[in-house]
């Protein structure tokens, strides 16, 4: 009989004679690299005064009547573009002719998400092709129609798989050096006025109209449109960019402090570095992209801890995202297999998956866009379970739904029309500008509790459960799906999240995790070898087929007998928790445990 302590990878530093695994220094955590793009006001302010001599209280008395419909607009540091004819309604106003805002709206209807702040500006218009004559657009759904102007720019690399188009339309006139892009699912206008970037983007599909998603060639259509309307609808000048200097601002420097780690070690945190996905589980031969920088100081998204990022795909019960599934037979009613990427053993109970160490899976195999994958393709973000799994009933092997509560990651506004799967919570700072996204929560829960646009949210507060939809209840595995998403000069991109996640929970546990190397062994100080050596008769011998015990590393002759009963031995008092263990008797599975969801089960084959 073999037992094995499935840990996905065991916390081993091992000691044989005079000889010692090589220590490695942990990579440090990376605040992000934003630069802040303060705005000329002067042309602005002048366009606003007909070319008379520029007065800031043109844009006072815009953002007075604009407010009514643009709620806070005059909080944006960069003149706010948008569908809106402010120059008609400062006639009226001097002429005395009151008239409501939404009738200065050019072929919109009032926007469905508006957000101004100290970053910048964003904001969501529906559109709906039926609506706007001479189109020529045979879209019948929804047109989302986001725009933004950006105080502030995270730098990063150009994203893999970006597809640079040739501007329509003669926009090149009117908007000088604008680009047309394609980029993560979305057709992209950027431009730059007043020294502030612009991005104009509607998602489409690369072809003709699929998965009901509009052709991006209607899309261009409804963008030049929309571009056109665009005039300064309001926003406030800082005190330095401002008529009264004598040139526009240069670009400079933000501070962003995004890293607070605990002092003190935790005993039992473990996780694998950014971008170590499961073994073959990347896209095209590809695995993930080491990224150590922390996108923001957030609040875990968990309300409670233990938690457990983990793939929900090539772990138990997953799915192996149509890679491929091999069967191994079955012990009773819960099947044994494996994805075909790779030789991890799994079977049919999702509730085994509650135990460290934590692992990337942002650029998992998935078909979404991700411009921070190397293979351009991802998952998107990061799978997280909760801190125990409720089964559903006896021999169900699955994890029941709405048991734990799902937090604000940062004070912001709600993005997320009612219905949508998809909720995001926007956060606009002077130092900080991000889009947290959270998915496979209850649409019909989300919409009772009014977690829609344009809320405002507290950091900490709950804003839903933990569930497992995706397109019906019961999709997919109980978890958490999480990712962030940034301002560039590419327009709004996916960023790995995974160790902003981690800075957040070791804020949460108030301990500092311990990274892994690949082979499963940590990435520690030559303090932490301190003890006597382990014998060479201590150390595993054999890795099951399937299982995440890493390859021994020492000669054969130092290992136990093949097929002798073993035990991971930590050399160092931070073992991973909630390990899962499973005895394999005779080529079956006969038992197997689980700390963190409570049982303790013996297997039959009946």
């Amino acid at each position: 009989m073999l037992r094995a302590c499935s840990l996905a990878a065991p916390v081993m530093i091992f000691c044989v004679a005079t000889a010692c695994v090589a220590t490695v220094a942990a990579q440090d955590m990376r605040n992000p690299k934003i630069a802040s793009m303060p705005a000329d006001w002067s042309e602005a302010v002048a366009q606003l005064d007909n070319g008379t001599e520029p007065s800031p209280r043109s844009t006072e008395r815009l953002n007075q009547a604009a407010d009514m419909l643009f709620a806070n607009i005059a909080a944006s540091p960069v003149p706010v573009l948008l569908p809106f004819n402010s120059a008609q309604l400062l006639r009226d106003a001097a002429a005395g002719v009151p008239n409501a805002a939404a009738t200065y709206l050019i072929d919109v209807r009032p926007p469905a998400f508006f957000q101004a702040g100290p970053s910048g500006y964003d904001a969501v218009f529906a559109v709906h092709a039926r609506e706007l004559p001479g189109s020529d657009v045979m879209y019948s759904e929804r047109i989302d129609v986001h725009i933004s102007g950006s105080a502030l720019l995270y730098e990063l690399d150009e994203p893999t798989g970006i597809v640079h188009w040739p501007v329509n339309g003669g926009l090149g006139a009117d908007f000088p050096g604008i680009k047309r892009l394609y980029l993560e699912s979305s057709a992209r206008y950027i431009f730059t006025r007043y020294g502030v970037p612009y991005v104009v983007s509607i998602e489409c599909h690369d072809g003709g109209m699929r998965f009901h998603k509009m052709s991006c060639r209607d899309a261009d259509r409804i963008a030049i449109r929309f571009l056109r309307s665009l005039q300064v609808a309001g926003g406030t000048p800082h005190p330095q960019t401002g008529p009264a200097q004598t040139g526009p601002a240069q670009p400079g420097r933000v501070t962003a402090d995004t890293i607070d780690r605990p002092q003190a070690q935790s005993p039992t945190f473990t996780y694998h570095s950014p971008g170590d996905l499961v073994p073959g589980s990347g896209m095209r031969g590809h695995s993930g992209r080491a990224d150590y920088t922390v996108y923001s100081k957030i609040r875990f998204p968990l309300a409670e801890a233990p938690a457990f990022a983990n793939s929900q795909s090539f772990n138990h019960w997953g799915d192996c995202d149509q890679t491929g599934r091999v069967s191994l037979g079955a012990l009773g009613k819960t099947a044994l297999y494996r994805c075909r990427v790779n030789e991890q053993l799994l079977i049919a109970d999702e509730s085994v998956n509650y135990a460290y160490p934590w692992r990337d899976n942002f650029c998992e195999h998935r078909y979404f866009f991700v411009g921070d994958c190397p293979s351009g393709l991802g998952h998107q973000g990061q799978d997280i379970r909760p801190s125990s799994c409720a089964q559903r009933s006896e021999g169900a092997n699955r994890c029941e739904p709405y048991q734990h509560d799902v937090v604000a990651a940062r004070d912001g506004m709600v993005l997320r029309t009612p219905g949508e799967i998809a909720l995001y919570i926007v956060t606009n700072t002077t130092n900080e500008r991000v889009r947290f996204r959270y998915l496979h929560m209850f649409p019909k829960y989300l919409d009772q509790d009014r977690i829609v646009s344009g809320r405002v949210v507290q950091e900490g507060e709950v804003v839903g459960k933990v569930g497992n939809f995706l397109r019906r209840e019961r999709a997919t595995t109980y978890h958490l799906h999480f990712d962030i998403q940034v301002p560039t000069k590419y327009g709004w991109v996916f960023v790995n999240p995974y160790m902003s996640l981690v800075a957040a929970y070791e804020r949460t546990i108030q301990g500092r995790g311990r990274e892994l190397l690949l082979d499963g062994t940590p990435i520690v100080t030559g303090a932490a070898l301190s003890g006597s050596a382990l014998p060479a008769s201590a150390l595993p011998g054999s890795t099951l087929p399937g299982s995440t015990l890493p390859g021994a590393t020492l000669p054969s002759s130092a290992l136990p007998p093949r097929g002798a009963a073993f035990n991971v031995i930590p050399a160092i008092p931070a073992p991973a928790a909630n390990p899962i263990e499973i005895e394999i008797e005779s080529g079956s599975l006969n038992r197997f445990t689980s700390d963190t969801a409570g049982y303790a089960r013996q297997r039959s084959n009946d």
